[in-house]
């Protein structure tokens, strides 16, 4: 197999877009992790390095290809992987090469190495991998990026920093792209970073400090306005996930408590009526068809929160009160209707009182 590659600086960055209550936040999740599968590949690739033609040869952008140097044009199937992060799940890539119609697969970040590349190229049949950094506006706005955004037969947004993700893609092309091709039916996933900004409502990181700590469910729940807590909306259009805002690393972390905060502060905004919440966890996808049908792969379990009432209490530097949210635990092989919001799975309710939180389950568990 051919590995394609070409540096090139992009040109000035277009007006950023506008976000939801003016937050944002970062995950804490920097380096990819690669199953055992992504070292057998190594050995099946040739990496000849093949320079792409291009006017500028100084853009900020790097692009890295493997397989068949000629795009194809399948037909895909549209569809969203969503990846709690962690070890890479093989089930969940296998899944979003299939819906690809065997075409031209391409990972999107915003910093690090093309190490998904080879990964991918040996665990899926498809004509291409491709790994695009995009790590500014300016490069964001670079028709060769554009382009082959818009070429892709599947696309997936790798974990990292989701702040990077809302500061140099959102308005511009880059997004305007990714949502253009889920329109068009092609298939999306993510982990880690790359879940969370796929709700209609996102968890951020501009309020972060670099390389400080991980925004802590009891942080959270201690002051909700608390300046890590931060919100943006909008940043991706999938149907299925309108209403929900997303977490990753979910039991591993203990970010129960943050999801709720998220839920609270949403609703207490009064944007919308109710609010759902999607917590993941590591090495576990649940893997959404275009009507909302998903069903859980991996080994951990999925949550799907439900809330329809303001908080109680969700003032700047009070501990959060908010109550009646409904839990459903789904673990591997479990189905899920979005639509519907019913599936399989154990249900129970969380509430949350002087910023403890609370749950109906045997033994007062959260998870």
């Amino acid at each position: 197999m051919k590995r394609i590659s070409a540096c090139m600086k992009g040109r000035q960055p277009v007006i950023p877009g506008g976000n939801w209550n003016g937050d944002f936040e970062r995950e804490n999740c920097p380096h990819h992790q690669r199953g055992t599968a992504a070292g057998v590949g190594i050995m099946f690739l040739i990496l000849l390095a093949v320079p792409i033609a291009a006017a500028a040869s100084d853009a900020s952008y790097k692009y890295f290809r493997v397989g068949n140097a000629n795009d194809v044009h399948p037909a895909t199937r549209g569809g969203f992987a969503l990846i709690g992060g962690g070890k890479d799940l093989d089930d969940a890539f296998q899944w979003l090469c299939q819906r690809s119609g065997g075409g031209d697969f391409l990972v999107v970040r915003a910093t690090g190495t093309d190490a998904y590349n080879p990964y991918i190229a040996q665990t899926c049949h498809v004509n291409s991998v491709a790994t695009l950094i995009i790590p500014d506006r300016a490069a964001a706005a670079d028709p060769f990026v554009k382009k082959k955004i818009r070429e892709a037969s599947a696309i997936f947004i790798s974990g990292g920093d989701q702040a990077n993700y809302v500061n140099f893609w959102q308005g511009t092309p880059v997004q305007y792209a990714i949502n253009d091709a889920i329109r068009r039916g092609v298939p999306l996933g993510g982990t880690s970073a790359g879940l969370a900004v796929q709700g209609e409502f996102v968890y951020s990181a501009q309020g972060d400090k670099p390389d400080g700590p991980d925004l802590h469910s009891p942080l959270a729940l201690a002051d909700p306005w608390n300046p890590q807590t931060t919100i943006v909306r909008g940043f991706l259009e999938i149907p299925p996930l309108q209403k929900i805002i997303t977490d990753t690393h979910f039991g591993k972390r203990d970010r129960m408590g943050r999801l709720l905060v998220y839920l609270a502060r949403i609703l207490n905004s009064r944007v919308v009526a109710q609010v759902k919440g999607i917590g993941i966890d590591e090495h576990t996808a649940v893997l959404l068809d275009s009507d909302g049908n998903g069903h859980v792969v991996g080994t951990g379990s999925a949550y799907f929160l439900r809330a329809q009432k303001r908080p109680a209490v969700c003032k700047k530097g009070v501990p959060l009160s908010f109550a009646d949210v409904s839990v459903r635990r789904l673990r591997v092989g479990a189905k899920f209707n979005m639509t519907k919001w019913q599936g399989d799975g154990d249900a129970y309710m969380l509430s949350v009182r002087d910023g403890k939180v609370n749950s109906t389950q045997s033994g007062g568990g959260i998870y």
